[in-house]
């Protein structure tokens, strides 16, 4: 069973060559995710883990195939990170980063369903479809595939649960 994403869904990381996006991209390609390209400004022509880098969402779009991005970017550029998504209509679209004020995250919400694609967090450890695919941080091998969907507010306590389950 999958929800949101599959074996086939193309990720990119917005922060692909900050550390949590250094991190995180090798995380997903452990766990055989696949990722096809990442999105720093000014980072463009680089490659991170193989993965190649673009300056934009567009520039991407323009060199391969994706149909989710994972956001990791610092606080102050998670409002233009995710409107340039939403702009390019990226179906769906994970915003890990807590603390995104309050009118940031109501912009982005907003934005997201006049474009009509999908947006999962602020704050959010992400989502996985377990044995095919991620887009998120979580710990993979914890996650089991099932005929249960886990849906918390808590990503300690969605680990735990599903751990248990």
């Amino acid at each position: 069973m999958s929800i949101l994403v599959h074996a086939k869904t193309r990720v990119i990381i917005q922060g692909i060559t900050g550390r949590q996006g250094k991190f995180h991209a090798e995380k997903l390609l452990e766990y055989k995710v696949k990722l096809v390209g990442g999105v720093t400004p000014g980072k463009g022509g680089q490659t991170v883990h193989g993965v190649p880098v673009f300056d934009t969402i567009s520039e991407a779009g323009q060199a391969v195939d994706f149909d989710a991005t994972m956001i990791l970017v610092p606080v102050a550029g998670v409002l233009d990170a995710a409107l340039e998504a939403i702009e390019n209509r990226i179906p769906l679209i994970v915003v890990i980063p807590e603390f995104i004020p309050v009118h940031d995250a109501m912009i982005m919400r907003e934005a997201a369903g006049e474009a009509g694609v999908r947006l999962i967090g602020p704050n959010t450890i992400g989502v996985i479809s377990p044995g095919k695919s991620k887009v998120g941080m979580m710990p993979g091998f914890i996650y089991k595939p099932g005929h249960v969907g886990i849906i918390s507010r808590s990503g300690t306590l969605t680990h735990e649960i599903s751990s248990n389950l």
